[in-house]
């Protein structure tokens, strides 16, 4: 059992008013042992700094200690590495505290004072907190440690006091109540805190790496493209994204990837105005396995261009944008810092790459160090590679990926499957092809559906695979995080296939990695695409989120993205009617038209019999003989002399 984070939060509260020479000089002195009345040489910088690397260095990896006593400066808590050489030190040997020890100056003769726990009682006496609070000291030096299932608090306690040698006499300094809970399921919890968990406790070390892997939590954009202000929250594994035509969802796709990577896909977004009370800024919080801070980026007017960051706390892992127009866009954290360095840029943040639809299929070169090199061979001849070494190659996981995205197998072109390459006239190359219902088919004839589809899982498969070949070159582990997004899913698919291509997408990663996780931005038109996930939308992980048309007058056009309860609403025409595209009957405008003047009629005290036949001609020109509508018209119509 280890301390729960609850606990270590609330013994750090006491704690913050506790002089740090009793927290760490005092104990470190405790463990010499430190003789009473005599001396012994010790040498206590190298011995403090020890013991400030075992219980004060909270990150590993930093140079930073973190002070959880009494500070000066509450604001900051992180300690530099010479803290013991000289803040320690000047309280050890100067004021009250010195006066506890038997200690010629500059040297490592070390010894207590006869009298040392009345100097450190007087001490403490004239301090807020006038006895050392053993339990809750223990609970941060023990924050770590594995307790044996039916420890107590008292228990606690007395570890510590044993192991720092605490005698009887020294007792008097410290307070060894323990919490008026000693339940054990209030103090311990069955794994040990985590980094991102202290985290949320006393923040990050000012020299702390940026943490890898997050993915999007929040974009704030202000002054920017179509709305003034837009606050976005994507879900954590699913977002749906809707709304009209021109209101801004692959604007809002395309400043989603630029807060993950800092780089635009397309074109940058350009302010809407320079007025100092709508300042133009874009604002977001990239976080992985800890919580990161948000960062806010201002525009600049003179350089046409946004201010970059100083600092990202946090990298995004693994990303994949599926553009409207064929084209995509990969960030590779492996792969990109890699290429950065090797070019010798300053900028070591890692680089976006956009490849146009061409380059996805035929290959891309870049110029690196003076040289030309493939950066991507393509999906053509990556595909006749890995299908000629099925057994050395990702050509398993291709096929899986692109039989996942199929449309169903019930469909006129079931299932997509992988066949032999061919030759094709004036094309020197081996030749994909995909066997379906209709027979096999080079890749470069098939529909405009199957290549967007058959691109999207190449780019996904390709992005995996390289990603783990290059963090196994930097000797990395790979990123356990992905982000996909897409703009308009729906393009080209015909609806059977608009019914089961999402929910394939949210289990590609079953196809990929078993502990991956996929965040998934979509931004779609399409009834087919929302009705296709009301058996896997979970409110839990999964948003949806409506850019719409707030406020239209003569003198201006207001746009706001709001987040939708996800309602299963079962039929497709039921979702073609709801909140989210908003069409008043799932009907022709015309039969729309058509039962709209029907119904006032019906509300009108004595409609004429002309007016009522000429209803009755529209509704039979534009609604189908089944329609539902003429259940009710019909007794009317006949009441009021119509001709049907």
């Amino acid at each position: 059992m280890f301390l729960k984070t609850e606990q270590i939060r609330e013994s750090m509260e006491p704690l913050k008013s506790l002089h740090p020479f009793y927290g760490m000089t005092f104990l470190v002195f405790k463990k010499a042992p430190l003789p009473i009345g005599d001396t012994i040489q010790y040498p206590i910088n190298a011995k403090e700094t020890e013991f400030l690397e075992t219980h004060f260095k909270p990150e590993q990896g930093s140079q930073y200690f973190y002070q959880v006593f009494k500070t000066s400066n509450p604001s900051k808590r992180w300690l530099s590495p010479t803290y013991p050489s000289s803040t320690l030190q000047s309280i050890r040997t100067r004021g009250d505290l010195a006066r506890a020890f038997i200690h010629p100056k500059n040297t490592d003769i070390w010894g207590w004072e006869e009298n040392y726990i009345d100097i450190l009682r007087d001490h403490l006496n004239g301090t807020k907190v006038t006895s050392i609070p053993t339990f809750h000291v223990a609970v941060w030096l023990y924050r770590e440690r594995n307790w044996e299932a039916d420890t107590t608090a008292q228990d606690i306690v007395a570890t510590f006091l044993k192991e720092f040698s605490i005698s009887h006499e020294e007792e008097r300094l410290f307070d060894s109540s323990t919490p008026q809970s000693n339940v054990l399921d209030e103090l311990f919890q069955d794994e040990k805190i985590s980094l991102r968990d202290l985290q949320s406790v006393i923040g990050k070390a000012p020299d702390s790496t940026p943490e890898e892997g997050g993915t999007l939590r929040l974009l704030e954009i202000q002054g920017v493209g179509p709305a003034k202000n837009i606050v976005f929250q994507p879900g954590e594994r699913l977002t749906l994204i809707t709304g009209d035509n021109g209101l801004g969802k692959t604007f809002l796709l395309d400043c989603a990837w630029w807060a993950l990577t800092g780089k635009w896909a397309a074109l940058q977004a350009y302010p809407m105005t320079n007025t100092r009370k709508n300042e133009p800024s874009i604002g977001f919080q990239i976080s992985g396995d800890s919580d990161s801070e948000k960062i806010k980026v201002s525009y600049d007017w003179q350089t046409q261009s946004w201010k970059p960051p100083k600092k990202r706390p946090t990298i995004p892992g693994l990303l994949v944008y599926a553009k409207v127009d064929g084209s995509f866009a990969v960030w590779d954290p492996a792969k990109e810092y890699l290429a950065t360095q090797e070019l010798g840029e300053s900028d070591l943040t890692p680089r976006p790459f956009v490849f146009t639809r061409d380059e996805v299929w035929n290959g891309r070169d870049i110029e690196v160090g003076g040289r030309r090199t493939t950066f991507i061979n393509g999906l053509l001849q990556d595909w006749i590679q890995w299908q000629s070494r099925p057994d050395s190659s990702p050509f398993g996981t291709l096929e899986k990926v692109i039989e996942r995205l199929s449309p169903p197998s019930q469909s006129d072109l079931g299932i997509l499957r992988p066949g032999e390459p061919v030759r094709i006239p004036y094309d020197v190359r081996p030749m994909p092809t995909i066997e379906h219902s209709y027979g096999r088919v080079p890749i470069v004839y098939t529909s405009a559906g199957v290549r967007r589809v058959i691109t999207l899982a190449y780019l996904i498969v390709w992005a995996w695979e390289e990603h783990k070949i290059q963090s196994k070159l930097i000797r990395k582990k790979p990123q356990k995080r992905m982000v996909i997004l897409i703009d308009e899913l729906e393009a080209h698919l015909h609806p059977q296939w608009q019914r089961v291509i999402l929910s394939a997408l949210l289990d590609v990663r079953e196809d990929l990695a078993s502990d991956l996780q996929v965040q998934l931005m979509v931004a779609t038109h399409s009834p087919m695409i929302m009705a296709s996930v009301e058996s896997k939308f979970d409110e839990k992980f999964d948003k949806l989120f409506l850019l719409d048309l707030a406020k239209n007058d003569l003198l201006s056009n207001e746009i706001e993205l709001s987040q939708l309860p996800f309602i299963r609403r079962g039929r497709i025409d039921s979702w073609l009617t709801s909140d989210v595209f908003g069409l008043g009957q799932p009907r022709s405008i015309e039969g729309e038209q058509a039962i709209q003047a029907a119904k006032q009629l019906q509300e009108e005290d004595n409609p004429s019999s002309e007016e009522v036949q000429k209803v009755s001609d529209a509704l039979r020109k534009y609604l189908a003989e089944d329609d539902e509508f003429w259940s009710r018209w019909l007794f009317f119509a006949r009441q009021h002399g119509a001709s049907l």
